[in-house]
This record gives C-alpha cells, sequence and structure tokens, in this order.
C-alpha cells in the first residue's frame, strides 16, 4: 500500500492549499484501493470507497481499467459488497464513457449470461465513445445471429442515446458578472504563468481572474441558487487570443455545473457573453463544453439627426448603452424564441447561439458526443442495412447556383464529409471536413491527452497525414513542473502515433522549435485542412485553425472536424514597399487602414484571404500569424506558382533535418509528408493542379486594398494602456507611427523572437550591429535584448552564413543545450541574451520581463500581465514592432527617431514585398 500511503500525503500538502485529491489516473493506485475495498478490516477501506467511486478518472487511464475490471468482478458475482451492487457497477460503468468500461459492457451484453446482458445492453445504449474495436466487436455478433447485438445496434440507428435525453429547457435563468471591460482575453481565465497546472484542473482554477472574482461569483450563486451566472465582456469580445480549452474549463469550474457525480472537477454548462460576442476559437470550447455564448450587442454606435456614426475628438465611434447588463442583473434566455429578456423586456436576438447544431450540443453535455453520436448511428444503420433515421440537425448546406468560390470554400468543398455527390457549398455552411495536419503544443498538450484518454482513444486516425506534438511552450526553462509534466505527454503521444519534439527514449536531441513554425513547414499542401492547439496555427499553405485542447483531440481521435463555413474578406495590396520598410510594418498598416476604411473590424471571425503571391511561406507566415490578433477565423495566402514551389522545396528541406535527426516513427509519417510534397511539386509544374487560387465571380464579405505608398514610417502597435476609455486598453487596433513618440519613449527590454519572425529577422539583428559598429564604434546597450530563434536550423543557416559569430560577440548570455536553465529569469542586465529556440517571452509562462517595464518586441501579445506584468511605480506595456525597431530600441533605451531609424538600416535589405503583378484568381 506504499503508493496510498504517498496519496494520503499528497491528500495533506493539497489541503495545505486549500484543494480536494487530486483525481487518480494510476491503475496500480487503484489496484491498492481495491484490495483495501476487498479487505472487510482495512482501515482504509471506507476512504478507498469513496476513491474509488468519486476519483478515479474515467477513459483510456490505467485506473480506468482497473475499476472497469472491478466493477466487472462485482456483477459477475466474482465479488460481492455491500456498498456496491451490481446495479450500481452498472451505473457507475455508464459513467465510464468508453475505453475500457466500453469493454467489460460489451463483454457481458454479448456474453452468455441473459440476465446480465440486458441491464449491460441497456447502459450500451445511452453510450456513443465507441470506436472501431467496439464496432467490430458488435457487428461481429449481430452477424452471428445475437439478439442483444441486434437490440442494440436499432437503438444506435434510432439515436435513442440522444433522444432519450433531456430537452433543453425553454427558459435559462441567468444573473450577470461583469469580468472586465473591453476585450478579456483567455489570459485572464487561464494565465499562461500558470499553464503547468493546466491538468490539475482544481488547482488551476485559483488562477481564474482573481480570487475576489471568484467570491464575488460565488456570491452571486449563492444569492441566486436558481440561476446561472453569465461571465460577461463589457464593451469588448470575450475570449480573444489564445485558445485555451483552460479558460473554458475554469469559467465551467466556478460557473458551470458537475457533469457527472463521479467525475470531479470537470463541469459543463458554462455562459459566457461579449458585448461585441465571443471570439471565433474560444466559441468552439463554449461548444465542446454544452456552453451557451451569447453576442449581447449591449452598447451600440451613437448617431446624429442624418443617421451618421458620432465619433470622438480620437475618431473613435461613440457608444451608447442600449440596455444594461450591469452585474446582479437577472436575465432570461428564452431558446424557442431565441431571444434575450429582462422580465418581459426583450433585449437582443439570441439566434446566432441558439442555432439546431448549438442546441444539440447543449442538450448532449457537448459537441463530441454530437461527433461520435452521429458517427455511431451512421455505423448502425449500414450494419443493418437501413436507411439513417432523421435525428440530428440536418447539415446546414448553402449553395448558390452560378456563384464561384474563394479559396477557403474552395478548401472545404473538397474536404467535406457526408455532402450530397456534386452539391457545391459556399460559406454559412456548417460541415464535417477531414484534417491532414493536427498540432498540440505543450502546454495544453496535457489536456489534450486527457481529452482522448477521456473520449477513450488510443491512437491516432489513419485519415491524418501528420501529426506533432510541440516543446516550445517550456523550451525557456527545463524547470521541475516542465521534468513532472513535458516527458509524460511526449511519451502519451508518441504511443498515440504523433511525431514528438521530445524522444520519450532519449534517441534525438530535444527540439523546441516553435510549433507554427514546424507546422508551416508540415503543411506541404496548398489545399490542406490544418487544426492546431494554439491560435496562432496560421499556417501560410493551406487553411489552419487554432483549436482548444478538445478539437485538438477529436481531430486526431477521428480525422475530422466540424465547423461553419466562415465568410472571407479580400486582401489586395497597390503601390510600392518603401526600402526602409520592414513586411511587419505592412502588416500592421494592414490592420490600422481596414479600421480606418470601414470603421469595424471586418476581418472579425471571417476567413482573410491575403492575396501575397511573391512572398515565401516562411516569410507570408508573419501575415498569417498576426491574424489571430486582427481576430480573423483563420487566413489563406494566395501564392504564385513558383512561389508555392520554392516554399514546398524549403519545406522538404526541413522535414528532411527532422527525419536525419531520427524523429520519423514508425509507419514514416515525416517520409509520408515528403513524398506527398513531391506529388504536389509535380501537379503544379505539369500544370494539371497549380497553386490555389479563388474564382473570378467569387462573393467576399467584404474587398480590401492596402495602400503600401501611406506605409512610409515603422508602424507599432500599443497597448494604450492609460487611455480614458478601459475598454480601449490592451487590444491590438492601436496601431501608430514611429513619429508619435518623438524619439522619447523609454523602453525597458527589447525581444527579437516568437513565431511572427524568421530567419531574415536575425539576419537583419547582426547587420544593424554591422551598421552601428561602423558608424559609432562599438554598439552599447541601454536596455537589454532578448534574442530567440524560432528554430534549430535558422540557428544553422546563421552559423554558416556568418551572421551567429557577430550576434555571440554582442551577447552576454548564450543557451546551452547540454545545460538548459532550471529557474526562470527575473532580472536582466543591458547586453544581449541568446536564448533557447522556443516561445521565450512571448508565452509569458516562464520568462517574463520585469514587472513595469515597457517591452518593445516582435512578437504577438499585448495583452495585460502576459509578457510583463505590473508593477507598484507603473503598468508593464508590451509594445510590438517590426525587428529592427526593437533592436534600436534596446541599444538605444527609447524608441528611436526616423532619422535614428532610416541610418540603422541603411544598406539593409529589409523583408521585401511588392503586390503580385497579375490578379491571382480563375474563371469560375
Amino acid at each position: 500500500m506504499s503508493l496510498y500511503l504517498d496519496y494520503l500525503k499528497e491528500i495533506e500538502e493539497r489541503k495545505g492549499q486549500g484543494l480536494n485529491p487530486q483525481p487518480i489516473d494510476d491503475g496500480a493506485l487503484v489496484a491498492e484501493l481495491v484490495a483495501q475495498i476487498k479487505d472487510s478490516k482495512n482501515e482504509h477501506k471506507k476512504d478507498s470507497l469513496i476513491f474509488f467511486i468519486y476519483n478515479t478518472l474515467p477513459g483510456t487511464t490505467s485506473a480506468a481499467g482497473v475499476k472497469a475490471a472491478f466493477l466487472k468482478e462485482i456483477i459477475l458475482g466474482e465479488s460481492i459488497l455491500e456498498e456496491i451492487t451490481p446495479t450500481f457497477a452498472f451505473e457507475l460503468l455508464s459513467h465510464m464513457k468508453g475505453g475500457a468500461s466500453m469493454k467489460v459492457l460489451l463483454d457481458i451484453a454479448l456474453g452468455g449470461n441473459q440476465s446480465l446482458a440486458q441491464p449491460s445492453a441497456d447502459v450500451l445504449k445511452t453510450q456513443v465513445f465507441l470506436y472501431e474495436a467496439d464496432m467490430e466487436q458488435l457487428e461481429s455478433a449481430y452477424k452471428a445471429g445475437n439478439a442483444i447485438a441486434k437490440e442494440i445496434l436499432e437503438s444506435y440507428a434510432k439515436a435513442e442515446f440522444f433522444t432519450g435525453l433531456p430537452d433543453v429547457p425553454e427558459e435559462i435563468e441567468l444573473v450577470t458578472y461583469i469580468a472586465g471591460e473591453g476585450d478579456i482575453s483567455t489570459d485572464l481565465l487561464s494565465p499562461g504563468g500558470e499553464a503547468h497546472s493546466r491538468s490539475d484542473r482544481e488547482l488551476h482554477g485559483k488562477c481564474f481572474i482573481t480570487t475576489e472574482a471568484q467570491d464575488e461569483i460565488s456570491a452571486l450563486q449563492a444569492a441566486h441558487p436558481d440561476k446561472r451566472v453569465m461571465l460577461i465582456s463589457e464593451k469588448g469580445t470575450m475570449g480573444v487570443g489564445s485558445s485555451r480549452m483552460s479558460g473554458i474549463n475554469n469559467v465551467a469550474l466556478w460557473a458551470g455545473k458537475q457533469a457527472s457525480a463521479y467525475v470531479p472537477f470537470v463541469n459543463i454548462a458554462p455562459v459566457v457573453a461579449g458585448t461585441n460576442g465571443i471570439s471565433p476559437i474560444f466559441l468552439t470550447t463554449v461548444d465542446v463544453t454544452g456552453g451557451l455564448g451569447l453576442d449581447l450587442k449591449n452598447w451600440v454606435k451613437k448617431t446624429d439627426a442624418d443617421g451618421k456614426t458620432v465619433f470622438d475628438e480620437s475618431g473613435d465611434a461613440v457608444l451608447e448603452q442600449a440596455y444594461s447588463v450591469a452585474t446582479g442583473t437577472v436575465l432570461t434566455v428564452n431558446t424557442k424564441k431565441k431571444k434575450l429578456y429582462n422580465g418581459d423586456q426583450e433585449l437582443v436576438d439570441i439566434a446566432s447561439a441558439l442555432t439546431p447544431q448549438k442546441v444539440e450540443f447543449i442538450k448532449a453535455g457537448g459537441s463530441y458526443a454530437i461527433v461520435f453520436g452521429k458517427k455511431l448511428q451512421t455505423f448502425a444503420a449500414k450494419t443493418l442495412g437501413i436507411e439513417v433515421t432523421p435525428v440530428f440537425a440536418p447539415a446546414k448546406l448553402i449553395s448558390h447556383e452560378g456563384q464561384g468560390l474563394t479559396a477557403v470554400e474552395k478548401i472545404f468543398n473538397r474536404n467535406a464529409v457526408g455532402v450530397p455527390d456534386g452539391m457545391v457549398l459556399h460559406a454559412g455552411s456548417d460541415v464535417r471536413v477531414e484534417v491532414n495536419i493536427v498540432g498540440s503544443q505543450d502546454t495544453t498538450g496535457l489536456m489534450t491527452s486527457q481529452e482522448l484518454e477521456a473520449m477513450a482513444a488510443t491512437v491516432i486516425s489513419p485519415i491524418v497525414d501528420g501529426a506533432y506534438q510541440s516543446g516550445c511552450h517550456t523550451a525557456s526553462v527545463w524547470d521541475k513542473k516542465a521534468q513532472a509534466n513535458i516527458p509524460k505527454l511526449m511519451s502519451f503521444m508518441h504511443k498515440f502515433g504523433l511525431i514528438t519534439a521530445r524522444d520519450p527514449k532519449g534517441k534525438y536531441h530535444a527540439m523546441t522549435d516553435v510549433i507554427h513554425k514546424v507546422l508551416n513547414d508540415l503543411a506541404v499542401d496548398d489545399w490542406d485542412v490544418i487544426i492546431g492547439g494554439d491560435s496562432h496555427t496560421r499556417m501560410s499553405k493551406g487553411v489552419a485553425f487554432g483549436a482548444d485542447s478538445g478539437t485538438v483531440a477529436l481531430a486526431l481521435a477521428t480525422g475530422e472536424a466540424s465547423m461553419p463555413m466562415p465568410e472571407s474578406v479580400k486582401v489586395t495590396f497597390k503601390g510600392e514597399m518603401k526600402a526602409h520598410m520592414d513586411f511587419r510594418d505592412v502588416v500592421h498598416a494592414t490592420q490600422l487602414q481596414m479600421l480606418e476604411k470601414f470603421g469595424e473590424n471586418v476581418f472579425q471571425s471571417r476567413i482573410i484571404e491575403v492575396h501575397i503571391g511573391t512572398l515565401p511561406a516562411d516569410q507570408a507566415f508573419t501575415f498569417t500569424d498576426w491574424t489571430a490578433e486582427m481576430k480573423a477565423k483563420a487566413s489563406i495566402c494566395i501564392s504564385e506558382d513558383e512561389t508555392l514551389i520554392k516554399s514546398l522545396e524549403i519545406a522538404k528541406s526541413r522535414i528532411q533535418i527532422m527525419i536525419d535527426k531520427g524523429m520519423d516513427n514508425e509507419p514514416q509519417v515525416l517520409q509520408g509528408l515528403i513524398d506527398k510534397a513531391n506529388k504536389r511539386i509535380a501537379g503544379i509544374r505539369s500544370g494539371e493542379n497549380p497553386a490555389l487560387t479563388p474564382d473570378a465571380n467569387a462573393k467576399y464579405s467584404a474587398e480590401f486594398v492596402v495602400d503600401l505608398d501611406k506605409i512610409v514610417e515603422p508602424m507599432i502597435a500599443d497597448p494604450d494602456v492609460n487611455n480614458d476609455d478601459v475598454s480601449k486598453r490592451y487590444t491590438h487596433d492601436a496601431i501608430r507611427e514611429l513619429s508619435y513618440y518623438g524619439g522619447e519613449k523609454h523602453v525597458d527590454l527589447g525581444f527579437v523572437g516568437s513565431c511572427m519572425v524568421h530567419k531574415g529577422d536575425f539576419k537583419i539583428v547582426s547587420q544593424m550591429l554591422r551598421n552601428l559598429e561602423e558608424q559609432q564604434g562599438e554598439v552599447a546597450f541601454k536596455a537589454p535584448l532578448i534574442v530567440a530563434a524560432p528554430t534549430y536550423n535558422i540557428i544553422d543557416e546563421l552559423k554558416a552564413e556568418g551572421d551567429w559569430d557577430l550576434l555571440e560577440k554582442y551577447s552576454g548570455f548564450e543557451f546551452d543545450d547540454d545545460a538548459p536553465k532550471s529557474t526562470a529569469r527575473t532580472e536582466y542586465e543591458n547586453m544581449m541574451y541568446l536564448e533557447r529556440p522556443g516561445c521565450n517571452l512571448c508565452m509569458g509562462n516562464q520568462e517574463k520581463a520585469e514587472k513595469g517595464d515597457t517591452v518593445m518586441a516582435t512578437s504577438t501579445r499585448l495583452f495585460q500581465g502576459r509578457v510583463v506584468a505590473d508593477s507598484d511605480r507603473k503598468k508593464g506595456e508590451s509594445l510590438l514592432a517590426s525587428t529592427p525597431v526593437v533592436v534600436l530600441s534596446a541599444i538605444l533605451g527609447r524608441i528611436p527617431n526616423m532619422d535614428e531609424y532610416k541610418a540603422a538600416v541603411e544598406g539593409i535589405n529589409l523583408t521585401t514585398f511588392a503586390p503580385p503583378l497579375n490578379e491571382l484568381s480563375t474563371k469560375a
């Protein structure tokens, strides 16, 4: 009972943190519990029963295997317990939702004991998480004439596992809680700095917003026990930024309801809302948990007597409150009328939150059950040789005769599942698509593995061409938390069938390359669909969707994803890019010019189809990556044939490096991707399958031309931390020219790194140092400069080309893979740090700037507390700019003026870009 005693010791330690016992996933510990339960005189029997019944994790965990086996013993009468009768044992199996429990139920149902077969069948009829082996066992029994098998299949064919569930209530009573004013990022709901604790749901819940907010939510629940607390982003969008399942898990933990009495800290059905709705990625997590996400529209633009929008002195639209949702307001959702009410007063139409599909998610307790349920019903009907009974809401299929296709519509049409032959789909359709590439990152991967265990998946779907588990988010510091979590994660994912950044057996050197960069290489077809566990899964080949850990798990297990086909916004370019400008400035100017033209963010929740043409994938990624901050659903690069071929050749060479390191697995997934890339290149060169382009008569939600001639100064995204309007702080919409700062704003730290940079950025750093050496002699830093390449191959190429020598000359610290840092740096000196490839400061979960610093960075995140926290002396600021601006700011200790900037970049070939000469589209 050594494991049990260790568990008791851990329980005492957790009590000191105000925590309950950790849920059990270890089969060896459950085996000790079972031994103590069987011993009627054992002093630990009572507690062991409680842990066994209420605290053992289901699915494919080893703990679930031991639990299911013992419950089978009880049902068969091999073990007799007063506390767990056979009837209760069946109930417990029903809550285990697949994996080992499914095997037990099938064995009993299809066995020879008729008195036990029927109750087992009755439980099976409520289950949906069946996999190929389970279905094959059921099918074989049916074909052998087993009556119970037929009965189960007939139930599945009618989808009684769904129709037997209670209907969604006509009215849902809510009480409001304003979680924040302005956009609320998932970093507020689940801070990056607490990423290590995400798999421990109760512990991670402690970091949700603030302890004060937790107390206020609890007080609302106590005052309104019959109502659900709705968390609101006032004057903003809920859930912007990273794609964190842990964010919605925390919301559900504090304001949802328990999914099962026998599964601890897994809550569902949260209600969230925003004045401007819910971020697309976050809305997916709401669906996963069977929750409700509302677009309140409770602040509207003020208009004058002529109906024209009124603007303030800053040029921003003046907002007026349409209705109040102040904390403590009691509201009612009517799910039939699809309206939100305050008493008898109708406030807003919420039909978009209550589509037939979303209502099904709510009824089933989450989207997974619907996905697996549809698959199960189809299997059962096919096995029985009957037509599928219409039960689920039909897929939303929209087709406009004679209308051409955008790029995303073409990709969805090629990859769609279950669409009638010959039917052409357009935006607004809601379909299942096959997924080609899947990525899991290391701070959400532990949750992805938990999701896979919970849905009883054991091996990657054969539909998926390739999947990768990264190690980049924990690359900076190999501390005790990383050492405890990451090897376990890599081992699980390696066994599941993914290519892993770290080899569980230690055969190859750990690769901490940024996941988005790796996925951008693994996506070797511009028709690919990519799903990744990070909001910056925004590839410049194919269409990529950042997703929560659960959607990633579903894609890995089934090879499919269900989603609406978004509308597209077409972005093209005109004019000439100035020699002293960087492509990052074009990216920021795109957002600024879009807001100036439309007065609102037309990119939000849509696809940005960017006709970039002449930039290879590495450099084009700078644009697609930023589309996460534009609140777009995804983006697609329209490339010229030769550019795409060049990008694919680069990708092949990078994949070959991974193979040479020994990273390919037994099915030779990486070699398969090289073969796929070769086939794609051959298709382009032969003219049979040229680079993806939209049709000339495709229809767009909006079209927008970026004027390169207007971009004459570096562009900086400013968090605007002192804006009087709190809702306008920490958005990515305050884009300012360099001259705005007058060469005076102090900078405490510079950071060149993250997924937004490529090899060219690091050559710029070395070339700037050479320039400044020639102009002023030795270069001195007045602020620290952190330099972190996103990939090892960039460093290898810089070494071969002579740039790394100069970076080493000026560095006061250079990473050592043989002796990685074990503690996070908290103070910095005025020098350059060459950090290990990975996310570094951008992630904010390990390394951070000093509190209250003003940081100039090439990264993507300017949210409060992400890269830098506030201090007593001042608010932390994370300003985002191009590499040359960041480097010069660190050298000067302030934002440079235009003369200083131009002198520093003179003669340097910054990331050049010119619009395609010809419109990249085809006739319908």
